[in-house]
């Protein structure tokens, strides 16, 4: 079959509706297939297989044509990859959606803060945080996530209302989608009593304890309350850290050092870490010993922090924003990347999809010719970051839960949105239509 009718045959794909069926010739990313034995892969890294889908599982992963496939339906996919679903570990579904009535009006960090702020104190009552996070949802599941993880502003009375919407949506959504929640404030709130209260709250709804670290006098002591108010309560962090280009913050460091010095043994992530890539060799080569150390984990939001960093008026900017990806990861750190803010005032454009992030991941940090398997950045070390060991792989006796891409090598996977991709959930596809936008409308 010549490559026009594979390609023919890809936009008229159709699922077989038995619970029992064969994908032929599909590509999948050497690290995204647990316990692979396969020994031929391409120069990308990719390996050429066939998949039995059975009752909703994956039932066998052999060599492209060992499949038998004579009295099984099958569909022949023409060498297009894929991927199991997306993880997407650092999302601020409260915030979306809110360009339109609050946009940033200079485009930087400092306007993007006080934007944000006052659209809550006017708008942000249940209603319209559902609405905004519901529509969120919707185009993450369309796109072919399976696990979120939403930062939400927990300052005062907006705790009660943010915290009560997301219960909602996790419930509603908890046959297709694993919502996690991380509380979101500046560390110095932890050491006033709505702070502690706030801890215990997250404890309650077994959310992740979370917050900003800001250089200043006090950020030891600060960090030493939050990750003592972790440990009592059995929590999780996830922290904000050294989002800007200034070389003096280093949080990340500090952050690190509290982690060894309290011998922390619950998860910790680190978002951002911008000011890594703006700082002194020295100074970034003990960061990244001290992060190795403390078995933190790194998630970059490439998208939002070249929006953001560096933006000066009437100016080019001269660095991209993103942290040390490369160099995290030849240090041993689990490194993953993740959407962040959604049309919001720190970054006024995204759709929730997780490929646009990873494609311009790829882009930005340079990531095509990197030693890595980067897809695991969004998908199998991203779910194990945040403790989903089962989502992000493509296994024997796994979900089927799968992206069906078109695109077979790289440079055709990443330089087309690939809007036609099929999304499976439990080896059924999945409407992917995206919701559309007048359902924001007030």
């Amino acid at each position: 079959m010549g490559n026009s009718a594979v390609l023919l045959m890809l936009k008229s794909l159709t699922i077989p509706a038995s619970p029992n069926y064969w994908i032929r010739n599909a590509q999948i990313p050497v690290s995204l297939i647990e316990n692979s034995q396969f020994p031929n892969q391409t120069r990308e890294r990719l390996r050429l297989v066939d998949v039995e889908i059975a009752n909703g599982m994956i039932a066998q992963i052999v060599p492209s044509g060992c499949s038998n496939t004579e009295h099984t339906p099958s569909i022949d996919v023409g060498r297009g990859q894929v991927w199991p679903c997306f993880v997407d570990m650092h999302t601020h579904l409260d915030k979306g959606h809110i360009w339109e009535r609050t946009p940033n009006p200079d485009g930087t960090f400092e306007s993007a803060l006080e934007a944000s702020r006052a659209d809550s104190q006017k708008y942000w009552q249940a209603e319209d945080v559902y609405r905004r996070m519901q529509f969120g949802l919707k185009c993450s599941y369309a796109h072919g996530t399976k696990a979120i993880r939403t930062h939400i502003d927990c300052f005062g009375e907006q705790a009660a209302i943010s915290l009560e919407v997301f219960g909602t949506l996790q419930g509603e959504w908890q046959d297709k989608l694993t919502l996690q929640a991380v509380s979101l404030v500046s560390l110095d709130y932890y050491q006033t009593s709505q702070g502690i209260a706030l801890a215990d709250k997250i404890a309650h709804i077994g959310g992740i304890l979370g917050g900003v670290a800001y250089t200043n006098p006090e950020l030891d002591t600060q960090l030493d309350t939050v990750f003592s108010l972790a440990a009592e309560r059995h929590l999780d962090l996830d922290f904000h850290a050294d989002e800007n280009g200034q070389t003096n913050s280093q949080c990340l460091q500090h952050i690190a050092k509290a982690a060894i010095r309290h011998k922390f043994v619950g998860q910790i992530i680190c978002g951002h870490c911008c000011s890594l890539a703006v700082q002194p060799q020295d100074i970034v080569t003990q960061t990244l010993k001290l992060v190795q150390q403390a078995g933190i984990g790194v998630v970059s939001l490439p998208m939002c922090n070249l929006y953001l960093q560096d933006r000066q008026a009437q100016r080019t900017p001269r660095w991209r924003g993103v942290t040390l990806l490369q160099e995290l990861q030849q240090y041993g750190v689990p490194v993953t990347i993740a959407s962040d803010n959604c049309r919001d005032p720190f970054y006024g454009f995204g759709d929730h999809d997780v490929l646009e992030v990873f494609t311009q991941a790829v882009r930005i940090a340079h990531l095509d010719f990197c030693d890595h398997d980067w897809p695991s950045a969004v998908t199998k070390t991203a779910a194990d970051l945040i403790g989903l060991p089962q989502v992000g792989k493509i296994g024997v006796g796994l979900p089927a839960d799968l992206i069906l891409f078109r695109g077979r090598s790289f440079s055709e996977l990443l330089s087309r949105p690939q809007q036609d991709r099929i999304v499976l959930r439990n080896g059924m596809p999945i409407d992917t239509t995206l919701p559309d936008y007048s359902e924001l409308d007030i």
